[in-house]
């Protein structure tokens, strides 16, 4: 099986606290785009599992997030025969785009088909929450709200797809440093929902990440990737979730192109657009 493995952005992230388990209660808008990896999923007779991919900084080991769920399913599901995983990977690692945990969330729906587990959806949100908190999302994908860790999504009416200009800067953003760098700022945090206000009144310019303020103590150069979008007329500028990726919604493509020009000159850049639930799961599999 070949499936398309696609990325995210959160046009909104919210941290309310830090729980007994170490992590943070976040409140969250993840939001599907059309960047993709792609998954070739394959049965193989002998009982081991065969990872490989195109992007040589990304460890396809025991590692890898892939490997972790195959494993997981094998185990649980007892499953005596292998797999073979080969990865094109086209969202970059580090990002905040969440291309490990898509390719988890994938690996477990093609599984399911694979194997004939007979899994519905709601089977694989506990293993999918067990593997990541962003996993669960890519199960379902579009726009939709992120409780507790970010695991349990909330499906929302969709957006009308919009433009989107990412920016790539040359770096990489572990999470664990972004959140191990927070409680200087988590008591200054606003307590009041900008989200809770985009979703009474569907204005995009209310939504905001409270990771930047920590993003941009440590990464000034985001702040002013930032500024150029806002100055470019985006109706949305934010870093994605922990970073590094920053982002610029536009309502019309003409305006995202022109920015897409203008920062080429100092960043990778790429245009895409957001993605409807519909569309992500027509697409799933379509033209690969």
């Amino acid at each position: 099986m070949r499936i398309r493995s696609f990325a995210k952005i959160n046009l909104g992230l919210e941290v309310i606290k830090k729980r007994e388990d170490n992590y943070h209660e976040i409140r969250t808008l993840f939001q599907s785009i059309d960047l993709s990896d792609v998954l070739d999923i394959h049965p193989i007779e002998k009982n081991e599992i065969r990872l490989s991919g195109n992007d040589k900084s990304i460890p396809w080991d025991e590692r890898n997030l892939i490997f972790k769920t195959v494993r997981f399913l094998k185990e649980n599901c007892q499953i005596a025969k292998g797999v073979e995983v080969r990865v094109t990977k086209n969202i970059p690692p580090g990002k905040g785009l969440g291309g490990g945990s898509s390719n988890a969330a994938m690996t477990l729906y093609a599984l399911n088909k694979i194997w004939r587990l007979g899994l519905k959806k709601e089977d694989l949100l506990q293993p999918a929450k067990r593997l990541g908190a962003d996993v669960p999302f890519f199960l379902e994908g579009g726009l939709c709200l992120g409780f507790e860790r970010g695991d349990r999504i909330v499906p929302l009416p969709d957006l009308e797809p919009l433009p989107c200009v990412l920016v790539f800067p040359p770096f990489p953003i572990l999470s664990s440093d972004i959140y191990g760098h927070l409680e200087p700022f988590l008591t200054s945090m606003d307590k009041d929902s900008k989200i809770n206000r985009f979703l009474e009144s569907g204005e995009l310019s209310f939504l905001e990440n409270r990771l930047e303020a920590t993003i941009f103590h440590l990464y000034p150069q985001l702040k002013a990737i930032k500024s150029r979008f806002q100055s470019q007329g985006a109706r949305l500028s934010l870093v994605s979730g922990s970073g590094s990726a920053v982002f610029g919604l536009f309502l019309e493509r003409e305006e995202a192109i022109k920015s897409l020009e203008e920062l080429r000159k100092i960043s990778p850049v790429l245009l895409v657009e957001t993605l409807s639930r519909e569309s992500y799961w027509k697409r799933l599999d379509a033209g690969v």
